[in-house]
This record gives structure tokens, C-alpha cells and sequence, in this order.
């Protein structure tokens, strides 16, 4: 159970300045990993368990997979797989009323970023009376009372290391998030041979989605020396294995590196936070629907171009992650060095490129400036004030898909 205390008292009143940092109870790795979970179910003795996962991970019978792991045990399983695309908040409400009216003492979340994030809220909040103050943000979730598992089939989101989770406002057509302790799960369990099936597309969304996590918390103003090799080891991994895990997904060396990349990165994202390409991808996807590892693949190269001139050494740094050369002495070659080669992976890996290829109007940028510039949490946490009519010349510039020549 995840017990949290907010408030700290330090005799005389004395204001200190310090950072925790945290990952779940349990983190577990290996190929065939999945197969323990029986084991540790029967160690936490609970009674009623529900799955939460999705439509195609159903169909495919991996979540049948766990139910026969499990029935030795004779618990009672409620499935819940109403996911289809991303999340909403009406979505996650209706799951965790769901745990609530069936007393689970344990939540399975087995999938991509989508399904964990409602599995990890629905445990959160499944003993709860009243979840609207949750859900808006108005009240922070202060403890969990049930179990959580995390069993992810992708390697990009982290979800399952992370105490946050995203969902869409369909009311405000915009994503917002939901940041606890509370979040993290007692066990994360980690098995690479769980994402062979993960197509192509998918694969490249994540696996970005993954980078972005570890490059945005690695200059994150909240990053601290314990983060920081977290997140170099991420980017030392990510271009090693990403082609491979794209091109070839039956390549189990390469979806185990990609399953470290997101682990990695997901930890130090959950304790230095991300911060503009995330805050400009949002409003992407509320408005246009744009799946959220996309957007921050898209939009990276364009954010780090402005961003990136308050943070030259980093970027020397990253440079050298991404094997790209040593620009020790010709330290602002490396921000575009960088960003050449973020852009590049776009193509390499059959994403797109431009804003146009998603459908996004030239049209709706203003507003879309206008919701980023909003999402102040993430904006704070980027060495650079990125001001509305900057994030719109950002939008611009990706719309139009030209890194080179940017208008500023």
C-alpha cells in the first residue's frame, strides 16, 4: 500500500530544500517474467483481482494468458478492456467505479501507456467516495489502499515506473494529467518478449516517446545528479536498439534494449518531470487525436531547436549519448547536430514529419499555442520561457516540417 506524507515539519520552522526520488515497490525484468506473477499474487493474498486492459491485447489472448496464470490461485477476476485509443477521464471513472462496485483488493494493468494509466488511477481511486475532486485536479490523490500490478506491452511510455497518468479532456479538448506517488505500482513487471508483437509504427511512437522522456529530464530544471544517470543511460541505449526493434521486432536483444530504454527513462522522467515537447503535444492530442508518442517524436526537434541554446553543454553531452561526435570544442555545433539527427530518425523510422501529414490545420495553431502556453507545470520545468507567440512559431515551423530554415 502507498502511504504518502505531504507535509514534512523540520523543527524551527526551518524551510529546507530537498527531493525525493521514487520508483515502484517491486521492479522486475527479465524475458518470461510475466510467468511469476501467479507467485506474487499469492504473496499479497488477495481475493478480488481486476484486469484492465484493452480490446486488441484481448483478442490476442494475452489477457486470457494472465487469467490462466491465475486460476490455480481461485480469486475471483473481473476484466476490464473498454480501451480503445486513448484514454478519456469519463474512461478511467468508469473503470474505477468499476473496482469500487466489485471491492478488488488487487488491479492488473496489462498494455501500452493508455491501459496502465487507467489501471494505476483506478486502483488509486477504487476505494474512493468521490472522484470528481481527483479527476479535475483539484484534490491530489493522497494514498492508495489496493494492490497494483503493472505488466506494460510496449516500450515507450514508462507508465508503469511513473506517477503520472494522461488523459484526454473531451470537454476542454485538451489532455491533462494526473501526478501522485500514488501512482507507482507495488510491482512493476517488465517482459520484453511481451512487446514482439508490437508493430512497427508503434514500436518507433514509443520507443521516441521514450527518448523524449529521458533528453526532457536530462536539462529538466529539476534534474539532480541520481536522474541525470538514468537518463544517460537511456540515451546511450536508445540508438543501439531503435532501428533494430523498428525493422525487426522479432529481435529479442533489441526489444530488451528498448524495454531498458523506457525503464530508464521513465524512472528519471517520474522524478525530474518532462517539460516542452510534452507541453506542446497535449493540445495535439485533445484537438486532432494525434497518438501522444507521435507528437513528441514530431515536435522534438523542432522545441530543442529553440530550447536547446540555453543548455550547450547538455547538448555537447547528448551528442556524444547518441554517438554523433565530440563537440567538446565546438560546443553550439551540438544543438543542431542533435536536432539534424532527431529530425532525421523521423524518416529513418517512418514517422511523420509535419504537422500537415497529421491533418493539422495551419488555421488551428493559434489556438493550439494557446492551450500549450497553459500547461504551465511542464513549461516551468524547461530551462527556457517559452512565450505563446514562440510556441506558436514552433507550431509553424512544424506545420510547415522544415527544421533547417526556422522561424523565430
Amino acid at each position: 500500500m502507498v502511504k504518502i506524507h505531504t507535509d514534512v515539519k523540520l523543527g524551527n520552522d526551518k524551510e529546507y530544500n530537498f527531493q525525493d526520488f521514487r520508483s515502484p515497490g517491486v521492479l522486475r525484468f527479465g524475458n518470461g517474467a510475466i510467468s511469476s506473477i501467479k507467485e506474487e499474487i499469492e504473496k499479497l493474498k488477495v481475493k478480488k483481482v481486476c484486469i484492465i486492459s484493452d480490446k486488441g491485447l484481448e483478442r490476442v489472448g494475452l489477457v486470457q494468458k494472465v487469467i490462466n496464470l491465475l486460476d490455480p490461485i481461485g480469486i475471483t477476476i473481473t476484466t476490464f478492456t473498454e480501451l480503445e485509443g486513448e484514454p478519456s477521464f469519463q474512461l478511467v471513472e468508469q473503470a474505477s467505479k468499476m473496482v469500487k462496485e466489485k471491492q478488488c483488493d488487487l488491479v492488473i494493468g496489462i498494455g501500452g501507456g493508455s491501459a496502465l494509466d487507467v489501471a494505476k488511477v483506478a486502483a488509486a481511486l477504487g476505494d474512493k467516495e468521490e472522484l470528481i475532486p481527483y479527476l479535475s485536479g483539484a484534490q491530489t490523490i493522497e494514498g492508495r489502499n489496493i494492490h497494483c500490478i503493472l505488466l506494460p506491452t510496449t516500450s515507450g511510455t514508462g507508465s508503469e515506473v511513473t506517477m503520472n497518468a494522461i488523459f484526454g479532456d473531451k470537454e476542454q479538448g485538451v489532455k491533462r494529467g494526473i501526478v501522485s506517488p500514488a501512482l507507482l505500482p507495488d510491482i512493476a513487471i517488465i517482459d520484453p518478449e511481451l512487446t514482439i508483437s508490437c508493430p512497427p509504427t508503434v514500436t518507433a511512437a514509443s520507443g521516441i516517446d521514450a527518448f523524449t522522456h529521458a533528453l526532457e529530464s536530462y536539462i529538466s530544471v529539476n534534474a539532480t545528479p541520481l536522474t541525470k544517470i538514468y537518463a544517460e543511460k537511456a540515451m546511450k541505449l536508445f540508438p543501439i536498439y531503435i532501428t533494430k526493434a523498428v525493422h525487426n521486432g522479432v529481435d529479442i536483444e533489441a526489444r530488451s534494449g528498448m524495454s531498458w530504454v523506457s525503464v530508464l527513462a521513465g524512472v528519471t522522467l517520474a522524478n525530474a518531470g518532462v517539460g516542452a515537447v510534452h507541453a506542446l503535444a497535449y493540445p495535439l492530442g485533445g484537438t486532432y487525436s494525434i497518438e501522444h508518442g507521435v507528437a513528441n517524436a514530431l515536435l522534438m526537434p523542432f522545441v530543442f531547436k529553440v530550447i536547446g541554446k540555453t543548455c550547450v553543454n547538455e547538448m555537447v553531452n547528448v551528442a556524444s549519448f547518441l554517438q554523433l561526435g565530440d563537440f567538446s570544442s565546438n560546443r553550439y555545433q551540438a544543438l543542431d547536430t542533435v536536432v539534424d539527427y532527431l529530425f532525421g530518425l523521423l524518416e529513418e523510422l517512418n514517422l511523420p514529419t509535419s504537422l500537415k501529414e497529421l491533418d493539422v490545420t495551419e488555421e488551428s495553431l493559434p489556438l493550439l499555442a494557446e492551450q500549450a502556453s497553459k500547461v504551465n507545470r511542464l513549461l516551468a520545468n524547461t530551462p527556457y520561457r517559452l512565450s505563446q507567440e514562440k510556441i506558436l512559431a514552433i507550431y509553424k515551423n512544424a506545420y510547415n516540417g522544415n527544421v533547417g530554415e526556422f522561424e523565430s
